[in-house]
């Protein structure tokens, strides 16, 4: 299973992305994010892109649960149906 860094910022986006597509080229359909610690929008346009990746491939891509900070980008920017990924518990209340 893929896992990236600590970190996905616009400072190493473009590495982590190649990393990840490489993983999904090879049928890799799980993206552990667990350690990933500090995020910006970037972390989303790549998960984003990892999605579409899979998708072309055939492939059900899964990022389980995603970390706080990351989730909070994933709401904010309306991504959560594009991941497959559960909108926040606060969002689901409003």
């Amino acid at each position: 299973m893929f896992k990236p860094g600590a970190t996905l910022t616009v400072d190493n986006a473009t590495a982590t992305l190649a990393a990840g597509l490489q993983a999904i080229a090879g049928g890799q359909s799980a993206i552990d994010l667990s350690d990933v610690a500090t995020v910006d929008s970037s972390a989303v346009a790549t998960l984003l892109a990892w999605q579409r990746a899979a998708k072309q491939k055939g492939l059900a891509l899964q990022f389980g649960v995603l970390p706080a900070n990351l989730q909070s980008l994933v709401d904010l920017y309306g991504a959560a149906s594009l991941l497959g990924a559960p909108t926040s518990a606060s969002d689901r209340h409003h």
